[in-house]
């Protein structure tokens, strides 16, 4: 029989955990675990700051039959190894474990009178053993457990010499209408929604996220799903499915968001137009998001989505001090097409250096592994959104209130 042992080695502080053996020599953790103890199932990790799965990466077969769903993992297995990113590529049925089943012939069990409780139950009481009553030991209660000696029942050849009783009275072994049989199936079996479930998983290289390593997985499996049968179905797992629950659970609350932001503009604003046209300007900075992201090779994922929800705020609040300047303009006297000029002047500097300094404060969080996507996303976000604030809102209000130059107006 085989065992699977997977002890966790949890470094909290170090980003690559090492071993310093007596003699001086260093090692990586993964490397020792991999060259001392080959057969091991070894992981070294680092303590989660992120969504709470098992393995960054992760892929879920899912169908009715278990030895269909084993193949088709095994598919999903070989295809996760040929990518350099991952390592430590398991699933979560472990290795085959040999078991003894017994093959009963009902006919004749029948014929004789022997239940398959009978035989359920000889089998139980020569290997398990069965519980026939209690000893008080002061305030505890031990179980009384009826088994076989040990050399009774120390080969295979015992289970056939067990006597199972039959309807009559009489006793017959178990070897006249059993037979037993060493086979090999899975040690664990998992089901989601009624149909078997194996989930294949590996850790990533340093560096890297999960949602990275699964979006250049995924298209691979086109030829596993194009050729397997009605009813079974490969899922994206780990780290992404966590990922879009999370955004799931955003969305969710989206609609409130939108309507408390619309609320405070119309307290601050005073005028629904004048609202509208500060929240046209959050989408400003998408292009900057999207431009870095691509730049430094960021995921998309649930923590970069925060940052572009953040930086909606600061894009508009950057236009609300440019509007508010406009209007605090007009009302001193100034013709509508000096207040936008005028604002637009006079605005530059604060508006920049407080974009600046933002862009500056995340250079430093854009190198942590969780937290950089969001960064990314502020810091080229709010640099392209700062640029078309500054250009494109004076446009946008002359056009929105339809304001002209007075040299145009008065020819």
């Amino acid at each position: 029989m085989t065992a699977s042992i997977q002890p966790t080695v949890t470094a909290a502080r170090a980003a690559r955990p090492i071993v310093k053996w007596v003699g001086g020599k260093t090692k990586l953790l993964p490397e020792l675990l991999a060259t001392e103890f080959p057969e091991v199932r070894a992981r070294a990790k680092l303590l989660p700051n992120g969504p709470p799965v098992p393995y960054p990466v992760q892929f879920r077969v899912v169908g009715p039959d278990p030895a269909k769903v084993r193949a088709y993992a095994d598919e999903v297995k070989a295809i996760m190894r040929t990518n350099p990113n991952l390592r430590g590529i398991n699933d979560n049925w472990n290795e085959s474990v040999k078991v003894l089943r017994l093959e009963v012939d009902q006919d004749k069990a029948r014929t004789l009178g022997v239940s398959s409780q009978s035989i359920a139950q000889a089998a139980r009481t020569i290997n398990v053993g069965t519980t026939v009553g209690q000893y008080r030991d002061g305030d505890k209660l031990v179980d009384i457990v009826l088994r076989q000696p040990l050399e009774e029942r120390n080969a295979i050849t015992d289970l056939a010499n067990a006597y199972v009783p039959t309807s009559v009275g009489r006793s017959i072994p178990l070897g006249q209408i059993a037979k037993g049989n060493f086979v090999w199936e899975p040690g664990v079996l998992w089901r989601e929604g009624r149909d078997y479930a194996a989930t294949v998983q590996g850790d990533i290289i340093e560096g890297l996220q999960g949602a990275t390593v699964t979006a250049q997985l995924d298209p691979l499996f086109k030829p596993v799903r194009a050729k397997m049968l009605p009813g079974y179905r490969i899922e994206v797992a780990g780290a992404v499915e966590e990922s879009s629950k999370g955004q799931g659970s955003i969305a969710a609350g989206a609609p409130l968001m939108l309507f408390i932001m619309f609320t405070l503009l119309m307290l601050q604003l005073h005028s629904f137009s004048r609202s509208v046209l500060v929240f046209l300007t959050a989408p400003l900075g998408i292009a900057g998001i999207a431009a870095a992201l691509l730049l430094l090779d960021r995921p998309f994922g649930f923590v970069a989505l925060l940052g572009v929800i953040a930086l909606m705020g600061m894009i508009m609040r950057n236009s609300v001090i440019l509007i508010d300047q406009i209007e605090q303009d007009r009302k001193r006297g100034a013709d509508s097409w000096s207040a936008i000029v005028e604002a637009a002047v006079r605005r530059f500097r604060p508006i920049v250096l407080t974009a600046a300094a933002a862009v500056l404060a995340m250079i430093p969080l854009s190198r942590s592994v969780f937290w950089g996507p969001m960064a990314v996303a502020i810091m080229g976000g709010l640099i392209v959104a700062t640029v078309l604030t500054l250009l494109s809102l004076p446009a946008m209000y002359a056009a929105w209130f339809r304001v002209r130059r007075p040299e145009a107006a008065g020819g």
